[in-house]
């Protein structure tokens, strides 16, 4: 490589953001630190992979499969306009991550395009999580499985936000109830250490994808809380719902031998003047089973 180029590369190896550079074809032909980091996939492991190959599996928030689709990558080779977009890209550990995506073409000496270049950071709101997250370390409220609360935390923000409920009428709030359909089988199939590592997959894709301000848990066992501020109505409720139910649905965790994939069956609901912690959970808990008796993998309201 002329020393030019490893100039730049050097430069390119060591920004923040993720980098990647891809053929006509979409092969990934080059892979920089900011990717290895954020991915959590080594230059080794995707240089030489191709987009169809699904590794990164980008989808929307409404699960839809990108790099099967019409990805901004391909789109932009195409008609050679710069590309932006959120997407949700597949981590190595397996949960769901919040990017923004920047693709644009790369184009030879004589302005044919050759390739394409994609540049990806990690969103205002994944970075609020992690804010979030050392909050709770700090305040040892931290469920130590998963790194999300616990229930001594959702607990004191159940409180909080009822108390505060009462004092603002014109406040709204809301409260999921998610429980990991078949989880007994998978620790009974694949064992418990899978089934562990399944609880962390499915709380950092809940973590990573909830709203600023929004608070998350693990209640016990395979069921998690959100405590979702701030809600303009209970369409909202439902969209927000659905969004984590979805993204949950296109998680993947790769072991050695297989990749496991799962649902969360979900209870919603509105907090209401007069509520408890006590009452707002329980009408959750059997929103949730209704749920489950109703096929899992889906949203009920109520």
């Amino acid at each position: 490589m002329p020393e030019n180029e490893n100039f730049y590369k050097d430069i390119i190896d060591n920004v923040y953001d993720g980098v990647y550079f891809v053929d006509r074809d979409r092969v990934i032909t080059y892979w920089n630190k900011g990717a290895e980091r954020i991915t959590g996939y080594t230059s080794r492991q995707v240089i030489g992979r191709a987009c169809r190959d699904n590794l990164l599996n980008h989808v929307s928030a409404e699960g839809v499969a990108l790099c099967q689709t019409r990805c901004p990558l391909a789109g932009c080779m195409e008609d050679g306009k710069v590309r932006e977009a959120e997407v949700f890209l597949h981590h190595m550990d397996g949960h769901r991550l919040p990017v923004m995506v920047r693709a644009a073409p790369l184009r030879d000496k004589a302005g044919r395009i050759i390739g394409a270049v994609e540049t990806f950071s990690s969103s205002t709101a994944l970075m609020t999580a992690r804010r979030k997250l050392q909050e709770l370390r700090r305040t040892a409220h931290t469920d130590s499985l998963t790194g999300i609360g616990n229930r001594r935390y959702l607990e004191g923000r159940l409180r909080a936000v009822i108390a505060e409920l009462n004092y603002q009428k014109e406040i709204s709030a809301g409260l999921l109830f998610m429980d990991i359909d078949y989880f007994k089988q998978i620790n009974d199939m694949h064992g418990h250490d899978a089934g562990d590592k399944v609880l962390r997959m499915v709380a950092a894709t809940l973590r990573h994808n909830l709203r600023k301000g929004d608070s998350i848990g693990r209640w016990g066992g395979e069921e998690f809380l959100a405590i979702l501020y701030d809600l303009a109505s209970p369409e909202t409720l439902k969209s927000i719902s659905e969004k984590l139910r979805t993204l949950v649905a296109f998680s993947r965790l790769d072991l050695s031998d297989k990749s496991l994939m799962v649902t969360i069956s979900v209870g919603a609901t509105l907090l209401f003047p007069g509520d408890t912690p006590e009452s707002v959970v329980s009408r959750a808990d059997a929103l949730m089973y209704q749920s489950k008796q109703n096929g899992r993998n889906r949203v009920s309201v109520g």
